[in-house]
This record gives structure tokens, C-alpha cells and sequence, in this order.
């Protein structure tokens, strides 16, 4: 296979390093990532401004690699606009640092490179691990990304359908084992700093703690990953209220004339 592998956290981020290593066995990996960290940038495109891309030494031999300045979605779109001149069998984004669960997915550039993938209707697995800290591990999360792409799960996925892989951070032989979940309720714990600057002008920061969320509803991705299993979400692109559509059937929506007047509803 030729494989590609994108992320938010920088080129030089160890869970991207552990990642590309652990896919050297399926066939050629090249790595289009970010210079720096673009976390929380979710899905946009450079279009207005240059987009630069340069070649950069990568620490895994046989790794080819190369940085951008702008999103991780930049990253994915530009390789498959040809910048990458074979064609891509997978792209494979992680390993973040961090969860990416629940409400996180609207934020987080790691899966917005794998939507990037399926937009392209290439097959994307997003992995990452449930550590923020410096001294996270990845050694067993790209063991269990290398085990996903071994089971060729990602060959079946219907178009515009990923996965989202979340990892516990325990030690491989503590994984209790796989969980297919939906995604759960993130709660954020988010705080407006204000702060002046050297010239008297008010700036602002959002800060606060990491996010936290429901790990009580059994069958949730913030459930799983809390009870020590690997958490897997196929997510996709329609992010349409199927539900809602039936509901508002019983708005006669289709059966109103525009600009007709109406009572105000109560």
C-alpha cells in the first residue's frame, strides 16, 4: 500500500513519528503534516494565500516527509491534488495527543484531515491516545493502529465513512479490548482570560481545563476509552437529522407558500 500520514500536532510530534513507524510494514509511507501544532484548527483550506511545502528529514528511515504552515486538511488536500504522485491507498491521521471524542471532532484537526480523505473517497482511520501529558506512551497506540490496518477493516468502509479510534493510555497488556461506540457528550470546561498588553490594549485567551465529559453512559466513546477498552466510531460526512426530517413532516414545511402570511407560533 502507499500509505499517507497527516496529524495536527506537528511533523515532529512523537505520536505522528510512532505512527508512520508502525505502518512501515504495509508498504511506502510518505508524511504531509504541519510544521507546527494546529491543534483545535478543525476543517478549513488554504485558498487565498501561498501554500508552502517543504521537504524535511523525518527520524524513520524509508520515511519520506514534508511540512506545511497551514491545516492538517491542507496536508491531506494537497497530497491528493497531486502533490503526491502515486495514488494514496490509506491516509492514516494520529496519533494525537490527546482524545478526540464527542463534541471534539467539530475542533479537532486530526480527524479533519481523515475528512479531508473521505471528501477525496479515500479510506482514513483517525487514531488517537487519551494522554495530554508530556510523558504519554505511544508505543502500545501504534500497536493497535498497526493491528487496525492489518484487518483490513478500512477496505469495507462505505464512501464518506471513517474511523475514529480512540486509545486508552495503559500498557498494551492492560487494553481490556475493542468497543464499536458512538460518540458521547464532551463537556468543556472553558474560561475568557483578559489580559492587557504593553500598550493598554485588552486581549483575550481562552483557557480553563481539559475537557471532560459523561463516562457513565454505557456505549459511548468517553464510556470506553474510561473503561479501558479502544474505543471505535465510524463517522460520516451526512451530518444531516434524519430524525429531524421526520419531525418537521408534521410541519407541513412543503405545503407553505413563500411569503405568506402567518401567525406567529406559540
Amino acid at each position: 500500500m502507499r500509505i499517507l500520514v497527516a496529524n495536527d500536532d506537528g511533523i515532529y510530534a512523537p505520536g505522528i513519528i510512532a505512527l508512520a513507524e508502525a505502518m512501515l510494514p504495509f508498504g511506502n509511507v510518505t508524511v504531509v503534516t504541519p510544521q507546527e501544532n494546529r491543534s483545535a484548527i478543525g476543517h478549513r483550506k488554504t485558498m487565498h494565500k501561498p501554500l508552502r511545502i517543504d521537504p524535511v528529514p523525518f527520524p524513520i528511515k524509508g520515511i519520506d516527509a514534508y511540512a506545511t504552515l497551514d491545516a492538517p486538511s491542507d496536508s491531506v488536500a494537497v497530497a491528493m491534488l497531486g502533490f503526491i504522485k502515486d495514488p494514496i491507498d490509506l491516509v492514516v491521521s494520529g496519533i494525537n495527543r490527546g482524545g478526540n471524542m464527542g463534541q471534539d471532532l467539530t475542533y479537532s484537526g486530526t480527524v479533519s484531515a481523515a475528512f479531508e480523505a473521505v471528501i477525496f473517497r479515500k479510506p482514513a482511520i483517525a487514531f488517537s491516545l487519551v494522554d495530554r501529558s508530556e510523558q504519554a506512551d505511544y508505543g502500545p497506540a501504534a500497536a493497535i493502529a498497526r493491528q487496525i490496518v492489518a484487518l483490513g477493516w478500512h477496505t469495507h468502509l462505505p464512501p464518506l465513512t471513517l474511523l475514529n479510534v480512540n486509545i486508552p493510555a495503559l500498557p498494551l497488556d492492560q487494553i481490556k479490548g475493542f468497543k464499536v461506540v458512538r460518540q458521547g457528550l464532551r463537556t468543556y470546561n472553558d474560561e475568557l482570560i483578559a489580559r492587557t498588553d504593553p500598550n493598554g490594549r485588552p486581549y483575550y485567551w481562552i483557557g480553563g481545563p481539559a475537557p471532560t465529559g459523561d463516562t457513565t453512559e454505557e456505549g459511548t466513546d468517553l464510556w470506553a476509552t474510561h473503561n479501558g477498552y479502544v474505543a471505535i466510531t465510524p463517522i460520516h460526512l451526512d451530518m444531516t437529522s434524519y430524525a429531524m426530517m421526520r419531525e418537521m413532516d408534521l410541519w407541513q414545511v412543503e405545503q407553505l407558500m413563500p411569503g405568506a402570511a402567518r401567525e406567529p407560533h406559540q
